[in-house]
């Protein structure tokens, strides 16, 4: 029997901030006990990963130009085989010394968010195809009521870059260049994200 559902209201959506860290970063912000360590937080491998080390760094700015300073990013990613860590998997075995998930804070003063991270491998898309080596990132902050999911793709991937399936579903090709990161040293790259006005960065509907 099908019941009316017009007696659901929807619930009143709210931003993020000041909370977030509360919640998921209870340590980062003096909150002991919780945890051991906030989820997600350090290194994303240890000592028997395989893979390229890299380091990524990185912003989060508003329309203003000015930096998030209390904004909570989240990557995810496969490691350097192309897999991931996800009982969903069914390529092969992914490597076990490598979490593919990462949770940074930022820094309070600079708005600055930190990753040390293991280069990931090319995955297929839905049809088959392979996509460029990217990351998954989500941004949640004051202001966003919604979490804002975008990619950081590698500079020095050009080919796989201008064949990924999903970079080449961007109608505007001069916003790409918001999904590339840039090199910052030796295994290291700078990926700055825009959430309004000049530079923009491009976020999907997920």
């Amino acid at each position: 029997m099908v019941q009316p559902l017009d007696y659901l209201k929807e619930s009143a959506s709210q931003t993020a901030g000041p909370y977030v860290h509360i919640g998921c970063t209870p340590n980062f912000v003096g909150i002991n006990g919780v945890f051991k360590q906030d989820l997600g937080a350090g290194k994303l491998y240890d000592d028997q990963a395989t893979g390229t080390r890299i380091t990524i760094r990185g912003t989060v700015f508003d329309g203003g130009g000015y930096a998030l300073k209390d904004a909570l990013v989240e990557i995810w990613q496969a490691d350097a085989q192309g897999l991931y860590n996800s009982p969903s998997e069914t390529a092969g075995a992914p490597d076990p010394h490598f979490a593919g998930w990462g949770r940074s804070p930022g820094d309070m003063d600079t708005g600055e968010f930190l990753f040390e991270t293991i280069k990931p491998g090319r995955v297929p898309f839905k049809d088959g195809r392979f996509m460029a080596p990217h990351i998954t990132f989500w941004i949640v902050a004051r202001g966003i009521n919604i979490g804002l999911h975008t990619r950081m793709y590698f500079p020095e991937e050009d080919a796989a870059n201008v064949a990924d399936p999903v970079l080449a579903r961007i109608e505007h090709k001069d916003r790409v260049p918001t999904l590339i990161a840039k090199p910052d040293g030796e295994n290291a790259y700078r990926f700055d994200i825009r959430l309004q006005g000049d530079g923009e960065t491009v976020f999907f509907d997920i």
